[in-house]
């Protein structure tokens, strides 16, 4: 599916809204999150910082679904189509700064991945994240 022919100025603006999107999202998660367990812990220690270890959080979402975001209806006017955006209740795991929120208990391959995000969010920031991963 081809992408809609934006400006530098909606980019700009969609960077923005997937920045404070994800601000959003790490605000609401990271008081239900709990450090990382022993097991989770001593299993990635070989792969990650312990800096990174100490500073993830991860949640369970029981029964529950991380929402997409309420900028994709504008998305979809700027000409997106439905299905070339993220559909946030379909994945395993997602990562809001330090804070891995999953829709399913935790395996260590989920674990690993989301934790690479971690990573990134701490050598891009936030603002060069959410421009890295913005589907343009």
């Amino acid at each position: 599916m081809p992408l809609p022919n934006i400006s530098a100025a909606q980019i700009e603006w969609i960077v923005k809204q997937v920045a404070a999107y994800i601000e959003r999202q790490h605000q609401t998660y990271t008081r239900r999150a709990v450090p990382l367990s022993q097991s989770q812990n001593a299993t990635m220690q070989p792969f990650f910082p312990k800096s990174t270890l100490n500073s993830a959080r991860v949640v369970v979402l029981a029964g529950k679904w991380v929402s997409n975001p309420r900028f994709y209806g504008e998305l979809l006017r700027m000409g997106f189509e439905a299905g070339t955006l993220p559909d946030f209740a379909t994945m395993a795991a997602i990562t809001f700064v330090d804070t891995v929120v999953s829709h399913e208990p935790f395996t260590d391959r989920v674990l690993f991945h989301e934790l690479v995000h971690v990573v990134q969010y701490e050598k891009l920031g936030l603002m060069e994240f959410a421009a890295s991963t913005t589907v343009l």
